[in-house]
């Protein structure tokens, strides 16, 4: 499975569509909100929703949106990552309701290669998010430092921290 790529292995145009989706429920929004302290009733408070919002029902936090669109990318666009260095613009395009399911896809908008070492570069993306109806619902430029083949190489491969499992001693058996 891949993981990332490398600097080479980007193509300005290229899209990658990030498989699977993810159902959004309400547990997954509220947890989102109370991890971060977001206590807005608009995402917490049916009845509040429900009774003085143009929505009419809970709408997922977008930030939590956000998240998801980032970690659906990672095996695409930073599983290599050596930073991520900016996120340029985020826009929330449409409402994310419990039990819609987020889709992504990245655009490769641009790359370059550093300009202070030679083993890596910065890559320009764009994700974009969708309901399952096709809405696009949130949209994200951002760059990513990733490392060539030579970086990789000379750090020890494609999994340099992962330890090879240990082989049972062969016992001696005499016939």
């Amino acid at each position: 499975m891949q993981f990332g790529r490398t600097y080479e292995e980007f193509e300005i145009g290229a899209i990658y569509k990030h498989w699977p989706g993810k159902t959004v429920t309400e547990y997954d929004d509220h947890l989102f909100c109370l991890l971060t302290m977001n206590h807005h009733p608009l995402h917490m408070d049916s009845n509040y929703a429900e009774s003085t919002t143009d929505f009419g029902k809970n709408v997922v936090v977008g930030n939590y949106v956000y998240s998801l669109l980032l970690g659906m990318s990672v095996p695409d666009v930073s599983g290599k990552a050596i930073a991520n260095l900016e996120v340029e613009s985020l826009k929330h395009v449409a409402p994310t309701f419990h039990g819609d399911t987020v889709y992504g896809e990245t655009t490769v908008l641009d790359k370059t290669p550093s300009r202070s070492k030679s083993d890596r570069g910065i890559v320009h993306v764009e994700t974009r998010g969708y309901k399952q109806d096709g809405t696009l619902i949130c949209v994200f430029r951002r760059k990513v430092m990733v490392p060539t083949e030579t970086y990789i190489k000379e750090r020890g491969g494609e999994q340099p921290g992962r330890p090879e499992p240990k082989q049972p001693a062969q016992k001696n058996v005499e016939k």
